[in-house]
């Protein structure tokens, strides 16, 4: 990179983090965030929803022993930061320069999909993260043909697959490599079976943990095309990623990016890489996966599209960089759809008359629960704690908390010993593996969204003590949290493991 260069990268960098930093003020955590929080105190080979390396993060952030959303975030920000650097690199390498940089950053931080997925404690950033990165080596060795970026591939293809399982996507792409005879050569030359050998070796510690505790994947990811997936149509999916990446994104970058690589296809190395491309995408086509599952693909895109402008049209016609650029800043309206840059009051101001809400009995509907989480933890925190104190001594000494979703347990756990509360167990998700043995206490309290008579067959006595409204809830499931105090198990934790074994996603 030269000296402008640098500091185009530099200028994006910073804006990036300051939006995080404003959206980290103003906001609460996801539901998600809760149970990728608390893995970091429960470190394994593996998880019923995700790989272990999250968890690793998450360790690494509980060191601080923290509830704030700022260092629960650090990892996310960095992450961050680094898609920038690196698509800016790639772009780079592509043989883009410094017009190039700027649209293709400039993208990134308009598109309300990339704020959000990458503002959060998730497995998605560091997909992308890695998806980023590893890309870039693909392409350094597409060109080169050298064994250090095929080594720097395969590094980052494993870390890939250790923080989210759709890396499956990319190395599927990645067996283009062995349809072109230049990187077909290439590869039997550096002994490509070695970096195969060294990726099943890495990977090998979570497929045995997956193994021993009954593929929970298979298990999750059958559950999700059941409840969302194959509810949700290829069009509607299509229309979500144009809206998500911003529709000027789309408009300007996105389709120059498809044009220029077919013009472009006499040229070996960009042949290749579109091929990889177009593979990753077909596969990801075929299991009809989330509009956000596409959002690596088009990080790889973009850096083409900017350098269809820079180089066939900037080349002769330089001003229209400016009225580009103009209309692509106006396209940041839309950043406040996707990470909360507005304080809440100014967002239900601004936004939320945009957003649907036709939940019976809501007030409002706001799409991403991080928005409100704020007040809303604290309000169940306090109610949690209103009826423990009801509770008699002898009570409070072994009661716990069933949070009936992962998302509950993990708020009792981050943030209920500021409240004196006890800690908290659930069978839903990951915490399945880490509920309590022996015998139950015989008082409960728990805690779930609007369920019925989930607890009645649990125990022999079941009170509903409080119900907590919540205004901004954009489904009915989550319009109310229900509080009860429940008495007189009827099993062990043992049977209750049994009893939840195939349920664990319900």
């Amino acid at each position: 990179m030269n000296r402008q260069t640098k500091f185009i990268v530099l200028f994006f960098c910073i804006i990036k983090l300051i939006l995080h930093l404003i959206a980290d003020s103003h906001s609460g955590f996801q539901g998600d965030e809760l149970l990728h929080i608390e893995t970091g105190k429960h470190l394994a080979f593996g998880y019923m929803e995700f790989p272990p390396l999250i968890a690793a993060f998450a360790f690494i952030q509980n060191l601080f022993h923290s509830n704030s959303v700022f260092i629960h975030h650090i990892f996310p920000h960095i992450a961050a930061i680094l898609i920038i650097i690196y698509v800016a690199k790639t772009t780079l390498e592509l043989g883009g320069k410094n017009k190039a940089v700027f649209l293709v950053l400039l993208a990134i931080i308009i598109a309300p999909g990339f704020g959000r997925s990458e503002q959060l404690f998730q497995p998605v950033v560091f997909s992308q993260l890695f998806w980023v990165l590893g890309f870039y080596q693909l392409v350094k060795f597409t060109k080169h043909l050298d064994k250090k970026s095929l080594w720097y591939l395969t590094l980052f293809c494993i870390l890939g697959f250790l923080v989210k399982y759709d890396s499956i996507f990319f190395i599927f792409g990645l067996s283009a490599l062995l349809v072109y005879q230049r990187t077909r050569t290439a590869l039997i030359k550096h002994k490509f079976w070695l970096n195969i050998l060294l990726f099943l070796i890495c990977i090998a510690p979570n497929i045995i943990w997956q193994f021993l505790n009954d593929f929970p994947l298979l298990q999750m990811t059958d559950r999700l095309y059941e409840t969302q997936l194959d509810k949700i149509s290829r069009f509607e999916n299509f229309t979500s990623l144009l809206i998500a990446i911003n529709p000027i994104v789309s408009l300007l970058l996105i389709i120059p990016a498809l044009f220029y690589l077919f013009k472009s296809k006499d040229q070996i190395f960009v042949r290749i890489i579109s091929t990889t491309i177009g593979m990753s995408f077909l596969l990801l086509l075929f299991k009809n996966g989330k509009a956000y599952y596409f959002f690596p693909i088009i990080l790889t895109l973009l850096s083409f599209g900017a350098i269809f402008w820079e180089q066939i049209v900037l080349l002769k016609r330089k001003w229209i960089i400016y009225p580009m650029s103009f209309l692509m800043i106006l396209g940041a309206v839309l950043i406040p759809f996707g990470m909360p840059v507005y304080s809440f009051n100014r967002y239900l101001e601004k936004v939320y008359p945009h957003e649907e809400k036709e939940i019976q009995g809501g007030e409002f509907g706001v799409k991403y629960d991080e928005y409100y989480t704020q007040n809303k933890w604290k309000t169940t925190m306090q109610d949690l704690q209103s009826v423990f104190e009801t509770l008699s001594n002898n009570e409070k000494q072994d009661c716990l908390i069933w949070g009936k979703h992962y998302a509950q347990a993990g708020a009792v756990d981050l943030f209920g010993e500021s409240y004196n509360l006890p800690k908290a167990f659930s069978y839903h998700g990951s915490f399945y593996r880490w509920t309590p043995k022996g015998t139950m206490p015989n008082t409960v309290i728990a805690l779930s969204y609007q369920v019925g008579n989930f607890f009645n067959p649990y125990f022999e006595e079941v009170t509903l003590v409080k119900s907590i409204y919540n205004p901004y809830a954009d489904n009915d499931e989550e319009l109310y949290q229900r509080i009860y105090i429940c008495r007189k198990p009827k099993q062990d934790f043992g049977k209750m493991k049994e009893l939840f074994k195939k349920r664990i996603f319900e």
